[in-house]
């Protein structure tokens, strides 16, 4: 049997969203191809934004081919204008250096460092930072048409508030990379966002200047709702990796929570299941589609922060939602004082970032104390409110938080 070309997979996983060559197709079930992906390391842990990325390299490592994973320690310093309307802070060396290493182990969950087609991690920043300005502008800069950038996504959108040299830099310095990863490593292949395809065609155009014909882009699709916004947006900001910015109850529960035109989306591209079965399991449009939402949770959770987490995060859902299940893995903080107001209640779990904003709630009825709803925007909870031990706020439909004493 004919081995599957991870092109086709990727194809009908629903990936792909442009390629500068048709050949590339063929040249990914012919050869073991090197390819690249870019990673900006602004914080200590990977988001949402990256599951893609780190879904398809790991597609990709499956099928044989070498990951290539870059980190922006240069280009981090300019800051990417791709949908970007102010600069960005420029980092430390340090800073970049601790970011690498906590990518690195949220990564490692994708992708296999050891063996034949190990992936590697490389900064550009070794390469980038101690570049001699005059001969880059002659070998690389006398390449590249302002006339050609300027009509690219990434300026257009800076061109009115004022775009500056040092950003219109960013292009020739990401296509640099392709250039060096392909003389280097042999990598003939960047991966990367829609969001990223000017970028790209510049360095698989760099290339071929140069002399090499071998030179490929591919660009996959973001993960967004039907509505076309990003995916992994919550109330406290970005659905961050790591389990000390994003609990993985609060994981969980944002993938059992999506709506239900974007269930099979998210299956299809940022869980590892069959399509067989994700095309079962939403094949239903009534209350059947939950049990997929379920399975959705449970699959990218496990993915992230291992079975054991997953589990937990599931029963606190259940126990929540359906009355089975453990209510001890669900959000909780001790209060040393029973007698608090509501309103310093909501905001010591987060509820609420101000007293005014949690009185709106309330006076909304968006907020209930064990199942009762709240009205009054001095209430005082009292040795009743914890009969149990513990008491359940809820916001909304979906945000719980249970309060011990």
């Amino acid at each position: 049997m004919e081995k599957e070309n991870v092109f086709d997979v990727l194809m009908e996983r629903g990936y792909i969203e442009q390629v500068t060559h048709e050949e590339l197709r063929d040249l990914l079930g012919e050869k073991k191809v090197s390819f690249y992906i870019g990673f900006d390391p602004t914080a200590d842990s990977l988001h949402i934004g990256h599951f893609i990325s780190l879904m398809v390299a790991s597609h990709m490592q499956k099928a044989g081919h070498r990951p290539i994973m870059l980190i922006g320690g240069g280009t981090a310093t300019i800051g990417d204008p791709s949908g970007k309307t102010d600069m960005r802070r420029m980092m430390t060396r340090e800073e970049i250096n601790h970011n690498v290493e906590c990518f690195k182990k949220q990564m490692s969950k994708f992708l296999n460092f050891e063996g034949d087609n190990a992936a590697i991690i490389v900064n550009n920043g070794d390469w980038l930072l101690n570049l001699n300005f005059i001969e880059f502008m002659r070998d690389i800069g006398s390449l590249f048409s302002v006339n050609k950038m300027l009509s690219a996504e990434c300026y257009k959108q800076r061109m009115e508030r004022g775009l500056t040299f040092f950003e219109l830099g960013y292009m020739l310095m990401q296509s640099y990379d392709f250039l060096k990863l392909y003389e280097e490593y042999g990598c003939k292949l960047q991966l990367g966002g829609n969001d990223q395809w000017s970028n790209i065609l510049g360095g698989v155009d760099l290339i071929r200047r140069v002399g090499h014909s071998d030179s490929f882009g591919l660009t996959f699709k973001l993960l967004t709702t039907k509505e076309g916004k990003k995916m992994g947006k919550t109330e406290k900001g970005a659905l961050w990796l790591d389990p000390e910015k994003t609990s993985p109850y609060e994981f969980y529960q944002y993938w059992r929570n999506i709506a239900d035109e974007d269930v099979k989306t998210v299956l299809s591209l940022i869980t590892f299941l069959p399509m067989e079965k994700i095309e079962e399991l939403c094949s239903y449009q009534d209350e059947r589609i939950n049990e997929a939402k379920k399975v959705a949770a449970y699959e990218i959770t496990k993915l992230i922060h291992g079975e054991e987490e997953a589990k937990k995060a599931e029963e606190a859902s259940n126990a929540l939602f359906e009355g089975s299940g453990s209510l001890e893995n669900m959000p909780t903080t001790k209060i040393n004082n029973v007698n608090i107001s509501i309103l310093d209640a909501m905001i010591t779990i987060g509820f609420a970032p101000s007293k005014g904003q949690a009185r709106t709630l309330i006076t909304q009825g968006g907020i209930t104390l064990n199942d009762e709803k709240i009205t009054d925007v001095n209430y005082q909870l009292s040795d009743n409110d914890f009969k149990e031990g513990y008491a359940i706020l809820k916001k909304g439909k979906k945000v719980f938080h249970k309060l011990e004493k």
